[in-house]
């Protein structure tokens, strides 16, 4: 078989592209549930308690933890029903990701809500779910409280800006 047999038309028909990721080709939502879960890369920083100054509005971010916040693995502990626990807990819409104004820079749905790619640290880019760790943008080992344990009284002295800020190594591709 010569060469001209591998190219031309009937080549390029074979060949397949390889079908361009969910959150390139459906908006948010027209995802399943399945593809909206994934979307979440597991940093931890939406399980942060938030202040909000009454006058202005500015939203501050606090290194404690919500009650159900799970350190070691930044998840929930109990996710499914974690409403019923804890009467602020929002559950993440399209319509939700569009007007909340404490999701953090890196969060994949406002990425993605705002029409840009997810970075090269997301676990459905890289494969491993280690890489927001290794990219600054995971809450693990940053969390100093539990909310249980933490007076709200007290919360203003946890007050942290790191977590409305994209890390520098999350900026860098390795």
């Amino acid at each position: 078989m010569g060469a001209s047999a591998l190219s031309g038309p009937d080549f390029m028909a074979k060949k397949q592209l390889p079908a361009a990721p969910f959150w390139k080709t459906r908006t948010l939502e027209e995802m399943t549930e399945p593809e909206w879960e994934s979307l979440c890369d597991g940093c931890g920083r939406c399980c942060l308690v938030k202040l909000e100054d009454e006058d202005s509005g500015k939203i501050y971010f606090t290194d404690v933890g919500c009650e159900l916040f799970r350190q070691d693995s930044c998840r929930c502990a109990n996710y499914p029903k974690r409403q019923e626990f804890v009467s602020d807990c929002i559950k993440l819409t399209p319509h939700e990701v569009r007007t909340l104004k404490w999701l953090p820079p890196t969060c994949a749905y406002k990425l993605v809500a705002d029409g840009k790619d997810l970075p090269w640290w997301h676990p459905l880019v890289s494969g491993d779910p280690e890489t927001v760790v290794q990219a600054g943008v995971s809450v693990r080992g940053r969390v100093k409280a539990l909310e249980n344990d933490v007076p709200v009284e007290d919360l203003p002295d946890f007050v942290v800006a790191w977590p409305g800020r994209t890390p520098t190594k999350a900026r860098r591709k390795p």
